[in-house]
């Protein structure tokens, strides 16, 4: 699995980007959200990445932030719902904003995004509600260690930097503190 590429974009066009990572391009399908957010040609970016396998098709989709490549993960799983219809979905809003849509029941909100009618939404909102609500426990939880290190007096830059370095197998949001709090004294 390819969890994130760091390059030089070599070509963005609405639908994708060429990002080149040692003499190697990888063409990445980005949301309008990303796609937004993607500087120009030549500049180096660093993007989390969700690797897609169907028969003879080999896709990397791409994210600027962690929590909208959650979302697509978790919406990609939902049968019914391939990575293209999950990718619009992601690019739409954040967690909470999708919870609500479902919640309520927001066809407006569903007409909005291209491709998904009426009974695709209903089949999203019986299978999602319940894994939004756990992902954005799971997203709460690991904000925690990062909070603590900004209230410590740690730049935000530095201490993701540190928190990335700590073994994803630690859990325990103190346990994951100490780790960085090592890490950054190291530093």
């Amino acid at each position: 699995m390819i969890a994130f590429l760091s390059g030089k974009i070599q070509l963005k066009t609405e639908k994708y980007i060429i990002l080149e990572t040692n003499g190697i391009g990888y063409k990445v399908f980005v949301s309008k959200k990303t796609f937004s957010k993607i500087p120009e040609k030549d500049k180096l970016i660093k993007i989390f990445t969700s690797l897609y396998l169907r028969d003879e098709r080999v896709e990397l989709y791409g994210f600027l932030t962690g929590k909208e490549l959650e979302l697509f993960e978790v919406l990609k799983e939902i049968s019914g719902v391939g990575p293209k219809s999950s990718l619009v979905l992601a690019s739409f809003g954040s967690l909470e904003k999708l919870e609500q849509a479902i919640e309520k029941a927001d066809e407006d909100f569903f007409k909005e995004i291209k491709g998904i009618g009426k009974k695709k939404m209903q089949k999203i909102a019986l299978e999602i509600t319940g894994k939004i609500k756990e992902l954005g426990r799971v997203n709460k939880k690991r904000n925690e260690p990062l909070e603590a290190l900004k209230v410590l007096g740690f730049p935000l830059k530095r201490a993701e930097e540190a928190l990335s370095k700590v073994p994803k197998e630690i859990e325990n949001s103190e346990e994951r503190v100490k780790q960085a709090l090592k890490i950054l004294s190291n530093s």
